[in-house]
């Protein structure tokens, strides 16, 4: 089982998020009577709202025997579409394409493992409160025997293209990184060998090795590092607009009802710290 986010981590991100709940609700009520036409129109007169998510990144975004997309973001989308009365199209995105997506108008927003940082702040408008958090670690082979990150020097190691992460492992642990499209692809490069391990989010790979099968061979074998928040992104000009407040307090409700940590059991994911500690935090709130 991969070590969790430290409480030290989490505690010093909470006075953030706890200042951003304080504002949300108000900023919805400032904003109730805006008039500016926005995107929320837009979808309202199409009557369908279209989302960026993940197609490779089980169990948040995948694929699922049949082909359907399906995992936690997805329901998530299919609920925002519930709440908009409007029909719900999906995009599959990646992290190299999904603010370009957004910014090019090919989606109305992005709901895909996206971490929150100041670099993608500048491109897009990440939703507050954050839905999500997770950290980096790396998947490898027992055999490779790996105990301190400082064991990944001058070593291949998969990634994805567009990973906030990648920046930070490179300059700190000097690997030699070979970056892939998508999860897929980096899969099958660390299954035939082409790299001794797999940077990724540890979230996804808590889940995949609890699979067992064909990961028993594998594990996670450090301590989780650089924990990031992950957002909902909208475009700049949806920020403060009828559209924006609403998905703000949309993802407030799924944080003070208890949806996200029910959605998270219903995934078999292993039970966020963060997600606990904001459902406490709103519900205390709302009271």
């Amino acid at each position: 089982m991969g070590a969790s986010v430290s409480a030290g981590n989490r505690e010093n991100g909470m006075s953030k998020w706890f200042a951003t709940i304080c504002t949300v609700f108000l900023c919805l009520v400032a904003g109730a009577g805006a008039s500016l036409a926005d995107t929320y129109e837009a979808i309202k007169k199409r009557g369908k709202i279209v989302v960026g998510v993940k197609a490779d990144y089980r169990p948040w975004g995948y694929r699922d025997p049949s082909g359907e997309l399906v995992g936690l973001e997805i329901d998530m989308a299919k609920d925002l579409a519930d709440t908009l009365a409007v029909d719900l199209e999906l995009v599959p995105v990646v992290g190299s394409n999904r603010m370009e997506f957004l910014n090019q108008e090919k989606i109305d927003i992005i709901i895909a493992t996206m971490g929150d940082n100041m670099k993608r702040r500048k491109v897009v408008t990440m939703i507050e409160p954050n839905y999500y958090a997770g950290g980096t670690n790396i998947i490898a082979s027992k055999a490779a025997g790996f105990e301190n990150w400082t064991d990944l020097k001058n070593q291949k190691i998969c990634g994805i293209q567009g990973a906030y992460y990648n920046r930070r492992v490179l300059q700190l642990y000097k690997i030699d990184l070979v970056a892939f499209k998508g999860v897929p692809e980096a899969v099958n490069a660390l299954q035939q060998g082409s790299c001794v391990g797999f940077v990724y989010d540890n979230t996804w790979i808590e889940k995949t090795l609890a699979e067992g099968g064909e990961w028993e061979a594998y594990e996670m074998p450090f301590e989780t590092e650089d924990p990031s928040v992950w957002a909902i992104g909208v475009r700049h000009e949806d920020a403060d607009s009828p559209f924006g407040l609403m998905v703000k307090g949309k993802v407030a409700d799924w944080h003070r009802t208890g949806w996200l940590l029910e959605h998270e059991q219903k995934w078999g994911i292993k039970r966020s710290p963060f997600l606990v500690e904001m459902n406490e935090a709103l519900k205390t709130r709302a009271k």
